[in-house]
């Protein structure tokens, strides 16, 4: 494993010509060391581990109950007894109707527990992860801070999500260090919800725990590629994911579950926000948030998902990847090491947490990834070939798709883009900005941001530190040279700000394209269904024909992030229309976007007072 740990400072402010004032402060990160939880379970028998004494340690301040006291409690408590009742008078419906269904919505959320069903489990999954993964790492240290964690305040877990076997595998890991295991809950506003208790003062703290999950090769890759084309995902279940016998017939290669440090919220909320509100009314009445909470509950969900990002594992796999997208089809394989070799180097410079086999050559690395991804490249006499030929011409909702592999390759080079986002944005900015003016170069990143906002997560009002933090990466790597008034690239620079375009320029190209549709749209209003749909005929017609050869464009997750750009930035309206939503293109707002994007037009300078 390699890591490093550095502290630097910089600023784009200049006292004095070509000098470089030491304010910006960036420390890359010393991670924990990872333990292969996988290594005893191959020494130990699977029906020992599951039956083994397991007492997880528990919140001090928790009552023993059972499930269906905890549900009795929830059906007779105030708050429920209150929102029945109002439904009862704004619906007509009987209290007794709508109790009823408050009893099977319980029975579809509650948890019973059991301890036979998660030995069962422990039993089932320790075989099925020894068969299907080569490895399954953890960082101990983090588990030995969530151990402490859950004895003393109420803890909330929040896992990154890349595959179906996400939940699986975090509850089969707490009941290996015999922690509790999770009740497991998802869906938009989850984080509101568990914070509530925090601000109504019913408890002294919550922890929130962000974990990392990363994956040498994702389960579902072929299934989350027709997703992004558009085709409906089947519905989660565990049958489902196991019932797949194809599956236990794969190697998946390696897990690495970082949990990161326990976040008190009472922590976060000091000398932010008043929770006085909620001492003003009767608990059980449901209130409408101030804005001061809903700008600390984004602000948080902001930071934990900074945090998942920061302790997700890069594998060598996403670094090849990313080089042969920019190679493509195929590339000589000791150049493609040469420059992957390259890539790792800068990876690590600009602080990505990689994992990569210290005591085997490079050459050996590089082939064992390409033999774990052989659907999706080959090493075909020295030469690495990515596998278009081959099981890529499916028809999907009637229309056909050539190239599901590169979609694929970009799920894996995506991996990567939360290094480089922010030098990648000052490098796209010195290409689109006519001169080499510092204010000039930051008014592009600005826009830039403004306009990606939706792809990456940047910490709302925090544009001038994310400069500053990607012109300090480019300047360690001796990239740029900033000056009073200028950002300059070096000769040696060239290559990096070539390569960090390169990763980029695909969300640009995607962004234009799907303006250039938009100014085409015949109707006044449409809905979102109708511009999926519209955007995705367009989008293959431009790549039939070979007039675009960017097939970032297919995805729907862009299409919809763009759309959702769009309506924010406001070059599209948005409308409620009965229970629908309708969207309404402003042109000369559109076309002045799709100029700016495409260096028509210049862009316009934002506040730069603090430059």
């Amino acid at each position: 494993m390699d890591s490093s740990s550095s502290s630097n400072s910089f600023s784009v402010g200049s006292a004095s010509p070509g000098a470089v004032v030491l304010l910006y402060s960036k420390e890359l990160k010393k991670w924990d060391e990872f333990e292969d939880i996988l290594e005893e379970r191959k020494h130990v028998s699977d029906l020992k581990f599951a039956m083994k004494c397991y007492t997880p340690l528990v919140y001090k301040g928790i009552t023993p109950c059972k499930p269906s006291d905890i549900k009795s409690s929830v059906l007779n408590s105030e708050e429920v007894h209150y929102v029945i009742k109002q439904l009862s008078k704004e619906s007509l419906q009987s209290v007794d109707v709508l109790q009823e269904e408050v009893c099977e919505i319980l029975d579809e959320m509650s948890h019973k527990l059991r301890l036979g069903a998660i030995r069962f489990f422990a039993f089932a999954l320790s075989k099925i992860f020894k068969q299907i993964f080569s490895k399954v790492c953890v960082n101990e240290e983090g588990i030995q801070k969530l151990q402490r964690a859950i004895q003393e305040h109420p803890v909330v877990l929040l896992p990154s999500h890349r595959s179906y076997i996400d939940f699986l595998m975090l509850s089969f890991l707490l009941y290996n260090y015999d922690l509790p295991v999770p009740v497991i809950a998802a869906g938009m506003g989850l984080l509101n919800i568990v914070m509530e208790p925090f601000f109504k003062r019913e408890v002294f703290d919550t922890y929130l725990v962000p974990i990392s999950i990363s994956y040498d090769k994702i389960l579902e890759e072929t299934l989350y590629v027709y997703e992004l084309l558009g085709v409906p995902k089947p519905k989660e279940s565990t049958t489902g994911l196991l019932k797949a016998r194809k599956v236990l017939s794969e190697n998946f290669g390696t897990i690495h579950v970082y949990f990161g440090d326990p976040v008190s919220l009472r922590s976060l909320a000091a000398g932010r926000m008043s929770r006085s509100p909620y001492n003003l009314v009767p608990r059980y009445i449901p209130q409408k948030q101030s804005e001061d909470m809903h700008a600390f509950v984004t602000e948080v969900a902001y930071k934990m998902q900074l945090l998942q990002i920061q302790n997700l594992v890069l594998s060598p796999w996403a670094l090849t990847v990313a080089v042969l997208l920019q190679n493509r089809p195929s590339m000589d394989f000791d150049a493609l090491v040469e420059k992957t070799l390259w890539l790792k180097g800068l990876t690590q410079a600009f602080g990505g947490f990689l994992t990569w086999p210290d005591n085997e050559p490079a050459e050996e690395v590089i082939q064992s990834n390409i033999l774990l991804h052989s659907n999706i490249a080959s090493l075909v006499k020295d030469q690495v070939v990515l596998n278009m030929d081959s099981g890529d011409s499916e028809v999907v909702n009637g229309l056909i798709f050539q190239h599901i592999t590169l979609l694929m390759c970009s799920a894996y080079k995506n991996q990567l883009l939360n290094i480089f986002v922010r030098p990648s944005l000052v490098a796209m900015a010195l290409q689109m900005t006519p001169g080499f003016r510092k204010e000039d170069v930051y008014s592009c990143f600005h826009f830039l941001l403004s306009v990606f906002s939706d792809e990456f997560i940047f910490l709302p009002g925090n544009a001038l530190k994310d400069f500053e933090e990607g012109c300090y990466l480019l300047c360690k790597n001796e990239t740029i040279q900033v000056t009073t008034r200028d950002i300059l690239v070096t000769e040696k620079g060239n290559t990096v700000v070539e390569f960090l375009i390169g990763l980029f320029k695909p969300f640009v190209e995607c962004y234009q394209i799907i303006c250039k549709y938009l100014l085409n749209e015949e109707e006044d209003y449409f809905t979102e269904k109708q511009y999926l749909a519209g955007v995705r005929k367009f989008t293959s017609q431009l790549l039939d024909q070979g007039t675009s050869q960017c097939y970032d464009v297919l995805s729907c997750d862009i299409q919809k992030n763009a759309l959702a750009a769009f309506v924010r930035l406001g070059v599209v309206e948005k409308k409620k229309v009965n229970s629908d939503s309708a969207f309404n293109v402003n042109e000369p707002a559109m076309t002045k976007l799709e100029k700016m994007l495409g260096c028509k037009t210049p862009v316009g300078k934002p506040a730069t007072a603090k430059l």
